[in-house]
């Protein structure tokens, strides 16, 4: 929905300030004149809280309009729920929002403010500002990004502490295996996490292990390679801790 034949006076601004928990709207005409204001949760059964008490000053002849701040993020699906529902919504750039509360002689800090700033912004920017459109798989490739993004960063910790104990109990454990957090190699430090579990234990039962383990990439001499290994570093009674 569009509406671009609207003239100002024809409609009334709704300026949404967008929290985790709860948004605040404030309601403004054409002149700025702020018309009334609500809070309501962040949840998809409170936001028609929203559209009955923007109703309450949409007379004959008006329409309405909505601007929010953060269209992909804490307001997704309130901006989800009015475009389902053919409202307008318009993305307010954050940027202009707090120019307009800079710009106030006295600078005030409270959602109430916030919002009407943004209903000002929407009444000031209207055709310049783009049309909301959250779009789930958008939405969710970013949110995949994210979390990939935290996994990759825990994982590298993981593994920079693994390299830490793993230098305690095989001195030379770099050259067991091309990468030490590899399949067969995660399985290897998992059976044995010391020389002292390797204790009796040969080369043909090792190196069955590690042919399961490695899908029959390794055996035989690879198995000899890290008991030689293992041998020539000493002090086999290390245990794990």
């Amino acid at each position: 929905m569009t509406n671009v034949q609207l003239t100002p006076d024809k409609l009334i601004y709704v300026g949404v300030d967008l929290h985790k928990q709860h948004h605040t709207a404030v309601i403004i005409d054409c002149w700025n004149q702020k018309l009334g204001e609500i809070k309501f949760d962040n949840k998809p059964t409170a936001f028609p809280q929203l559209e009955k008490e923007v109703k309450k000053y949409i007379k004959k002849g008006l329409s309405v309009v909505y601007g929010l701040e953060d269209v992909d993020g804490y307001g997704r699906a309130l901006a989800v729920n009015l475009t389902e529902k053919g409202c307008w919504v318009k993305e307010v750039n954050a940027k202009l929002a707090n120019h307009r509360r800079k710009s106030h002689i006295t600078i005030e800090k409270s959602d109430s403010w916030d919002a009407e700033c943004v209903a000002k912004v929407l009444r000031d920017e209207l055709h310049k500002l783009p049309d909301a459109k959250p779009m789930d798989l958008y939405w969710a490739i970013s949110q995949l990004v994210t979390q990939r993004k935290w996994q990759s960063k825990s994982l590298t910790g993981m593994v920079k502490r693994l390299h830490q104990q793993l230098g305690y109990h095989y001195p030379s454990y770099k050259k067991f295996f091309s990468e030490v957090d590899g399949k067969t190699a995660l399985a290897f430090w998992h059976k044995y996490p010391s020389p002292s579990r390797l204790s009796g234990v040969g080369v043909d039962e090792l190196a069955l292990y590690l042919r399961k383990q490695s899908n029959y990439a390794l055996s035989t001499k690879k198995a000899e390679q890290i008991l030689t290994l293992i041998a020539e570093d000493g002090d086999t009674s290390r245990d794990f801790q």
